[in-house]
């Protein structure tokens, strides 16, 4: 199977199951949207023949075919029998998102964690707790040496100590058990200090700052709790100084977006002329009841947004004063293993979330949700057949993923997200679909115009030499 498309002026072909990726001139684009039509190479040179010479054409159709025999044009699809064989595996964890904190100081309108509460009390992780989450994590992470922790919320700063006793806890069980901790905090910045950031810069691996670009898009959707203070005004000096501090690397700003600001390109640029290099903006999932969520006859324009997006960034690449998009970021010489591509993020199995009463769920996502509570830190999972279900997901269980092109670049999406459109986590978020489909080709786009760049950048040197 393979892709063809346009944007911003590139036109290209995916073959979907190598990921190799072409850039086309205009006759091999209109003879490759025509077989991946399925049309016949006769027909194509009927209908053609008017437009390019009869030579030409045959010479496009004879690089097709050998780009065929090579492996990287119409690739057959073998990775079926790999994910059975992956489910059906006996599952590690590598990852833990412990809620260090059900409490926050903001009152975001969007927030699944119902202002840090979860469907539940406000609460705080002890150490005991937090010992006892680490200490599972290392039992059930058999050969696994890296492992991931990230301290979340609600807002983590507001159990800092825990957080500090857990960091060193989990460096001293590190040179017994021969693991290596990768330790992340998410932060809303309202605490953030001195101290809490060279502590992070000492040990966290990553982290994630949390703000939604402009200051009237931020402060309409993430208030104080009763009070009228811009939290903008409060975070962003803060999270420069952050950025600058770990040398604009191993974090990202993180923002979200909603009806109320479509035009989120204007964002994401407002986030990179404000100094910050790591920049992911998520569109909000929320029930369609909401004022604020995404309905589908947004994603037109939408799209649109993110055209325009990936046609500045090409710029500011070419003009020396380029950043990086989350969802522009694919790996075509590498990227994530044959398993995750076709799996996901690993939740319910090699990924968990832990309340800070110690109960264990799929992710961060389903906390609170008390059907999805798998057991707990000290007991251990009580519920293997649901984190049965959630291994058995992949881009062959959903049916609309099968004849998908993006597939193998957002793995079937994210389950939560997936369960709260369709009531099953082996179900689909469409509109989250649509979207993923418009970010793939214009990170595709964004690859071909840096190889291109490169190429005339490389051309031209040779020429003065």
């Amino acid at each position: 199977m393979i892709h063809t498309f346009e944007n911003n002026g590139y036109r290209l072909c995916l073959d979907e199951n190598s990921g190799s990726v072409h850039l086309l001139d205009d006759i091999s684009f209109e003879v490759l949207r025509r077989l991946e039509a399925g049309e016949s190479v006769s027909a194509i040179q009927e209908e053609l023949a008017g437009r390019w010479p009869e030579k030409e054409l045959e010479e496009v159709l004879a690089e097709c075919d050998e780009l065929q025999k090579a492996g990287t044009l119409f690739t057959e699809e073998t990775y079926r029998p790999a994910v059975e064989a992956f489910a059906a595996r006996p599952s590690v964890v590598k990852a833990m998102c412990l809620h260090i904190a059900h409490d926050c100081n903001l009152a975001c309108r969007y927030c699944f964690a119902e202002e840090g509460e979860y469907h539940g009390r406000r609460a705080l992780m002890s150490v005991e707790t937090g010992r006892a989450a680490l200490d599972f994590l290392i039992r059930n992470s058999g050969n696994r040496r890296n492992l991931e922790v990230d301290f979340f919320g609600g807002e983590p700063t507001m159990n800092w100590e825990v957080v500090k006793e857990l960091t060193a806890y989990g460096r001293e069980q590190e040179k017994s058990h021969d693991k290596h901790f990768r330790f992340t905090l998410t932060t809303n910045g309202v605490l953030l200090n001195d101290e809490i950031m060279e502590f992070c810069n000492r040990e966290m691996d990553n982290v994630v700052l949390s703000f939604d670009g402009r200051r009237e898009v931020n402060d309409r959707m993430r208030p104080f709790r009763g009070g009228k203070e811009s939290s903008y005004d409060r975070i962003i000096p803060k999270f420069q100084k952050f950025a600058e501090s770990r040398n604009q690397e191993k974090y990202y700003v993180r923002g979200t977006f909603t009806r109320y600001n479509l035009d989120f390109a204007a964002d994401v640029l407002h986030m990179a002329d404000l100094g910050f290099r790591q920049i992911s903006v998520e569109p909000v999932v929320a029930p369609p009841a909401e004022d604020y969520a995404i309905r589908e006859e947004d994603l037109p324009y939408i799209c649109e947004q993110y055209d325009i997006l990936a046609k500045e960034m090409e710029k500011r690449n070419r003009e020396g004063h380029g950043f990086n998009f989350f969802h522009f970021m694919i790996d075509l010489s590498g990227g994530p293993c044959v398993y995750k591509r076709l799996s996901g993020c690993g939740a319910g199995g090699e990924y968990l979330a832990v309340t800070p009463w110690g109960d264990l769920y799929p992710c961060h996502q389903f906390v609170g949700m008390e059907e999805f509570c798998l057991g707990n830190v000290k007991e251990g999972i009580q519920k293997e057949e649901i984190c049965r279900s959630f291994r058995g997901v992949n881009v062959y269980s959903r049916p609309e993923c099968e004849k998908c092109f993006a597939r193998f670049f957002c793995s079937g999406g994210c389950m939560a997200n997936a369960y709260h459109a369709s009531g099953s986590i082996d179900g689909v978020y469409k509109i989250g679909c649509v979207m993923q489909r418009k970010r793939v080709e214009c990170a595709l786009m964004l690859h071909a115009a840096k190889k291109l760049s490169t190429d005339e950048n490389r051309a031209e040197q040779d020429g003065r030499d």
